[in-house]
């Protein structure tokens, strides 16, 4: 039953996630207006705000206009549903650490798909990633000790974090000649390390560049990018990051 609350908190999560991931690179409030369609304007009722059912109620279509409603509204509230689950299973025992992990992947997931769509990290997000990260430090089980202990492992992790991406980037645009990590990608691995330390801000480096270059390199095999193309690289950076918490 627990298990449950948490999954049906995490799909709510999600739902707000896509309201940040639609209006924060368009600057626009997320308190106001009301969730409405973003073509007829019509604003959504309760039955039509219910995380996943509502989706499939409507068969993918405002109820309104009947235009297509993007998939990526149900795969989204699915992502943050799945990591409630499974940060319950892996954290029973600490329920204000579990909210406060769901609400930092809700976060990295909102930076995930706004950086696929617009190579863009709002500072919103990255640096309220990084300063949750601080704050939360003293209930995170991944240090050990006295809160100011924990505190001191934090800030030392976001620091780390913030150079060893830093410097990445400076090698790469020297080797390169062109811009190799973006700035709102270094306040991200900031955040990463609040939240993980160094060795997590390391690993997450790792992990983010192994599976950065496994889509590159099949996006060049399908040749839809050609060598000198970018591609963004805080989605991996957030996927690699959710996986620290567990």
């Amino acid at each position: 039953m627990i298990g449950f609350f948490w999954t049906v908190s995490g799909l709510c999560l999600g739902s707000f996630v896509n309201v940040l991931i639609h209006r924060l690179p368009r600057r626009r409030s997320i308190a106001s207006p009301a969730s409405h369609c973003p073509r007829c304007r019509m604003p959504l009722s309760w039955r039509d705000n219910i995380p996943v059912l509502s989706y499939l109620m409507l068969r993918g279509r405002c109820r309104g206009c009947r235009e297509r409603i993007s998939p990526r509204y149900l795969i989204v509230e699915l992502l943050v549903g799945a990591a409630a689950a499974a940060l319950y299973g892996r954290w029973p025992e600490l329920p204000v650490w579990t909210g406060a992990s769901l609400a930092a992947c809700g976060l990295l997931a909102a930076i995930a798909f706004i950086d696929c769509a617009t190579f863009l990290i709002p500072d919103e997000l990255s640096l309220g990633f990084l300063a949750a990260g601080l704050l939360c430090a003293p209930l995170n089980p991944l240090y050990s000790g006295a809160w100011t202990g924990r505190f001191a492992a934090a800030a030392l992790g976001a620091a780390a974090g913030f150079a060893i991406c830093w410097a990445t980037a400076a090698v790469g645009e020297a080797v390169f000649k062109k811009e190799a990590m973006g700035g709102g990608d270094i306040k991200l691995m900031a955040g990463v390390g609040a939240w993980s330390g160094v060795l997590g801000a390391f690993d997450c480096l790792l992990v983010a560049s192994l599976l950065g270059s496994v889509y590159g390199g099949l996006l060049l095999l399908r040749r839809k990018i050609k060598r000198q193309d970018p591609i963004p690289f805080g989605p991996f950076l957030s996927a690699a990051a959710a996986f620290n918490f567990f």
